[in-house]
């Protein structure tokens, strides 16, 4: 009879041991039409979104959906159809929504998690921000300019309130994890890359995930985007130029290697056998748009006969660069030293906007004071 028992306690252990602990989410949504699936995903670090559970919702509004219980904090979302809602869980929790599908992504309330109510405020804070940065870009009464120091502004004042409200003395949140990848469009509001401040802030929360999550592969995350903006910070801001004189003599160019939007190095002698229109610009100026809907219009126009663009920018706001480049189909590449660039003094460029015609052969033919007709002058290299 003891044996028994012992062996049934084993067995109860055992089963024990390995029963998965899981999370619960479930709520009530409203406005919701029948057959409306609800979707579980989890946000990883290197696989993307991923579907983990889905759900019908009922005609009463009802639902629930379950995962594994994560060991240390991890981001998931709630979605229907475009909307969303973020969460944070940290081991075995219950969290409970109530929202209406017409305002699922901001107009939800959550019981169960302190951290998932400071992300909701967190998203309803950006909402607000996103509403205020497209009512200053719609603004034709003001310049580019003057447009760009606004929204500025509305960023430095976005994230000093952050940092005051959502992550002093919370830096081991999830909350705060969160508020340091938050994006105003497809641009990191927090850039240690290229603000120390910001750098300071993720240092300190990326001390904090390592006392409280020391194996969190998300603590490991942070860590090396601090070592990766501490090296980018800590060397003196460079720029990649060929001056070999047989190289020059080669091309008939200074060649110029710089960073696109990837990140990627790209050379204008990589585009030799090209005519190439060589741009240097910032596109903070006056008058920036209408230039570009004119360099779009001759891009459109002789690309597929082998002409390209090589666009250096020297603006001073990365992020803004970034902003006005994504969609461009042409060679966009930034130049971190502005108009105090090597390369404006190597090329004898003394305002920008200016641009060089370089021809197929890699030789530079015309600045732009000696150009009087640009189609023409493209048309007759091509």
């Amino acid at each position: 009879m003891k044996r028994l028992l012992l062996l049934a306690a084993t067995l109860s252990m055992l089963a024990g041991c390995t029963h998965e602990q899981r999370f619960h989410i479930e709520g009530h949504i409203s406005g919701v039409p029948s057959d409306t699936m609800l979707y579980l995903e989890h946000i990883t670090l290197g696989d993307g979104i991923v579907a983990i559970d889905s759900a019908g919702v009922g005609t009463d509004g009802k639902f629930e959906v379950t995962g594994t219980a994560p060991a240390n904090p991890e981001f998931y979302r709630l979605r229907i159809g475009a909307q969303g809602i973020n969460l944070a869980v940290d081991s075995t929790e219950h969290i409970h929504i109530e929202a209406t599908l017409a305002n699922l992504s901001f107009g939800y309330k959550v019981e169960g998690s302190g951290n998932c109510d400071t992300i909701r405020l967190l998203c309803l804070h950006m909402a607000e921000l996103e509403r205020q940065v497209t009512r200053i870009a719609l603004d034709r009464s003001i310049t580019m300019q003057e447009r760009q120091e606004r929204v500025d502004t509305l960023v430095a004042q976005y994230k000093q309130s952050v940092k005051a409200n959502y992550m002093r003395n919370r830096y081991d949140a999830s909350s705060s994890y969160f508020a340091c990848f938050q994006m105003l469009g497809n641009v990191r509001v927090f850039d240690p890359m290229q603000d120390k401040n910001d750098l300071a802030w993720f240092r300190a929360i990326a001390n904090a995930w390592n006392e409280r999550y020391p194996d969190c592969p998300r603590t490991e995350n942070l860590f090396n985007i601090v070592q990766q903006a501490r090296k980018n910070q800590s060397k003196p801001r460079q720029i990649t130029l060929d001056l070999d004189s047989e190289k020059v003599r080669e091309l008939g160019i200074i060649d110029i290697t710089l960073p696109d939007i990837k990140g990627e190095m790209r050379s204008l002698s990589d585009l030799k056998g090209q005519v190439v229109l060589l741009d240097f610009t910032a596109f903070s100026l006056e008058g920036m748009h209408e230039r570009t809907l004119l360099l779009r219009e001759l891009y459109n126009k002789y690309h597929d006969r082998g002409f390209e663009i090589y666009q250096v920018s020297v603006d001073n706001n990365h992020n803004f660069w970034a902003q006005r480049t994504e969609m461009l189909p042409w060679v966009s590449v930034y130049c971190e030293e502005g108009a105090n660039s090597d390369i404006l003094k190597l090329y004898q460029v003394g305002v920008v906007p200016y641009y060089f015609l370089i021809d197929r052969n890699c030789d530079l033919q015309a600045r732009q004071e000696h150009i009087t007709d640009l189609e023409k002058a493209i048309e007759a290299l091509l």
